[in-house]
């Protein structure tokens, strides 16, 4: 018998969706784009051009925390109910494990922890080959949205 997990998303969206709110922010900018939605990943690329490389011709490790960053905090507030709630950046760390030169790099971002007032999430950047460039993890705090 297969087990099946259960959605952790809280609010209705689609990739489309997503990637249109990157519109003139940073995401946008760096050419970050999500690619897929799963039941509990989100995933997301990141082209490994002028825009994010450093000046030794390298994938600019600021870049591969932005990319990280970013998938992280999009999956993490859609945990919450937008009205009421949202998540923001607590802390990140990054180990950069690979240079990369060119292409572009791929990032996978999983859930530790989705709690009430905290969210863990660990997001796994890799080259076009598969190979581990990046690892992170983002603890976001839940806050009470504004009214």
């Amino acid at each position: 018998m297969s087990e099946t997990k259960p959605r952790i998303w809280k609010q209705p969206t689609t990739v489309a969706a997503i990637n249109a709110q990157a519109d003139n922010t940073l995401a946008g900018t760096l050419g970050m784009a999500v690619t897929e939605l799963g039941d509990d990943f989100i995933r997301g690329t990141m082209p490994v051009d002028a825009r994010t490389m450093q000046p030794y011709g390298l994938l600019h490790g600021g870049a591969s925390v932005a990319l990280a960053e970013t998938l992280g905090s999009v999956a993490a507030n859609l945990c919450l109910d937008p009205a009421t709630h949202m998540a923001v950046g607590l802390e990140i760390n990054a180990n950069h494990l690979r240079a990369v030169r060119s292409g572009s790099v791929t990032g996978t971002a999983r859930p530790l922890h989705i709690g009430r007032q905290t969210q863990v999430w660990e997001i796994r950047i890799a080259d076009e080959r598969g190979r581990a460039v990046c690892v992170s993890r983002l603890t976001l705090a839940v806050v009470e949205r504004p009214r």
